[in-house]
């Protein structure tokens, strides 16, 4: 696998995932409380916890996101 490869590979990947937070984060804004109700039907969860659980999925992805997809495809740009 050459580096255009994989330059193409992870450009595509921080694509994608930036398209999947942003629409994660303004579906929550957008409709928090719908989003709660079909958590809800699954699982027996406050409020307050769901609201923690969220923002620490959200905060979490985007460390991984950042780690994984951004910083490789930032310093495979830099060596080409």
């Amino acid at each position: 696998m050459d580096l255009t490869t994989l330059t193409s590979f992870f450009m595509w990947c921080t694509i994608l995932n930036v398209g999947l937070v942003t629409s994660w984060i303004f579906a929550w804004m957008i409709m928090p409380d719908f989003i709660y109700r079909i958590h809800t039907r699954f699982f027996a969860i406050s409020r307050e916890n769901f609201e923690l659980t969220f923002y620490s999925f959200i905060g979490v992805f985007k460390v991984f996101f950042i780690v994984f997809c951004l910083v490789p495809w930032l310093a495979l740009l830099i060596l080409r």
